[in-house]
């Protein structure tokens, strides 16, 4: 008889590699550290395993782990014939997914919804980018499979995220404590918690709560720099900037963060917090660019991803890694890339090359579109107050002041608030 994953699923290995198969699982689920490890140990265990292989070129994809991503895909492929008719699906949604086309990861969820690794891979929240052009089609994914979980913690922590997205924020509320109920370091769970207390503007006992969580039940956690990000995005509001220099300082430093959160995380707090408006003496993004590559800045993996390079090879004022970037987003086979990222990266190319105005009206045409690019509202939120700062440049005051009166009717937020009184001044230099 087959081993099988958490979730029953059979796998087509020994023993020894399902088990360490399933530690990579488990830890992916719970956002601890150690899910390459062990898939890493899964095909060591048993070369022959294509779902270790698959696993780990997704993570090594997505993620930004060091990882061959072509040789894992590579055995994937070879070794996919072993498996049964759910892990040969498997690994073909995974290599198209890898290769631009997310379709067959959706397919294959229809038919096997708790295959949980491309449940996770398919939904944007703090794991992955997800595979979904628009938020809904997320939600619809997750809302389908809820038959197959019953009341189990993981996905009610995937279900809170969706929740908090679709602004029922009692209810995403109430799903993620009883996560955390049952299993306090529920990354999932914590996450979906956190982003209620952010969109509601609960940021006193937001920030209470994740400082408590971080060094107790989440101490473990693989991606602590970005609940450190929630953190500081909690002292911004505040208006605490001396509280978001020692967040950066003791938790949120480039060489602190894993994958891709060095750009992010830390990448997108420093530019957030240099258009703040009394910032003063904000780090600048050169060791950024250092931890995660010029690769990574100019041919991003994912769309999600890509926005970040965006913004930050403006803050570094590389006006030459922008072109490049819009260069290869206008040929990529993604849509996304070719519709969103391509006029993103031209519009903030426009404002380093100091047209405002021209800069803020691009970044207008494409506000609707932004939310293709997966992730969440609050991290979306970036693309957003570039444009404000635009239009400030511009001496487009009452452009911005709109922008920032629509959010602050969203949430309170003593941030915004000293914005939009400083409607009148020039913001802050993005090129920090």
């Amino acid at each position: 008889m087959l081993p099988r994953d958490r979730y029953g699923l059979a796998l087509s290995t020994s023993t020894e590699a399902a088990a360490a198969y399933c530690r990579g699982l488990d830890d992916l689920l719970r956002l601890r550290s150690g899910s390459a490890g062990a898939f890493a140990t899964s095909i060591v265990l048993d070369p022959t395993f294509a779902l270790g292989h698959a696993a780990l070129a997704l993570v090594g994809h997505d993620l930004c782990v060091e990882v061959d991503v072509v040789g894992r895909m590579r055995d994937a492929e070879r070794h996919a014939y072993r498996g049964t008719e759910r892990e040969q699906s498997h690994v073909a949604a995974v290599l198209a997914h890898l290769r631009g086309d997310p379709r067959p990861i959706v397919d294959h969820l229809e038919r096997f919804p708790v295959d949980a690794l491309l449940l996770s891979a398919a939904v944007p929240t703090i794991a992955f980018a997800g595979v979904t052009e628009v938020p809904e089609q997320a939600w619809a994914i997750v809302e389908q499979a809820a038959p197959a979980y019953g009341d189990d913690w993981w996905y009610a922590g995937l279900l809170a995220f969706v929740r908090q997205e679709q602004e029922r924020w009692d209810e995403a509320y109430d799903l993620a404590c009883t996560s955390l109920a049952e299993q306090p370091d529920a990354g999932h769970s914590a996450h979906a918690r956190a982003h209620v207390h952010y969109e509601t503007g609960d940021h006193a006992c937001g920030l209470r709560w994740m400082d408590g969580w971080v060094t107790g039940d989440g101490a473990d956690i693989e991606s602590l720099t970005h609940f450190s990000w929630h953190a500081a995005l909690h002292e911004m509001s505040l208006g605490d900037l001396a509280a978001v220099r020692r967040r950066y300082d003791t938790q949120l430093r480039p060489e602190l963060a894993t994958g891709c959160r060095a750009l992010v995380d830390t990448g997108s707090l420093l530019i957030r917090w240099a258009m703040t408006p009394d910032a003063e003496q904000v780090p600048g993004l050169d060791r950024v660019a250092t931890a995660v590559g010029r690769d990574v800045l100019v041919r991003p993996s994912t769309p999600f991803l890509a926005m970040h390079s965006a913004a930050t090879l403006l803050a570094l004022g590389d006006g030459a890694g922008l072109t490049s970037l819009a260069t290869w987003a206008s040929a990529h086979g993604h849509p996304t890339q070719r519709e969103v990222i391509a006029p993103l990266a031209r519009a903030l190319h426009e404002l380093h090359a100091g047209q405002a105005s021209a800069a803020a009206s691009a970044l207008a045409a494409i506000a609707g579109s932004v939310r293709r690019v997966g992730g969440s509202d609050a991290q979306r939120e970036l693309v957003e107050e570039i444009r404000i700062a635009a239009l400030l440049r511009a001496d487009r005051s009452d452009e911005a002041r709109d922008l920032l009166d629509a959010r602050l009717d969203r949430r309170p937020s003593g941030r915004d608030t000293a914005w939009r009184r400083r409607c009148g001044a020039v913001p802050a230099d993005l090129s920090a």
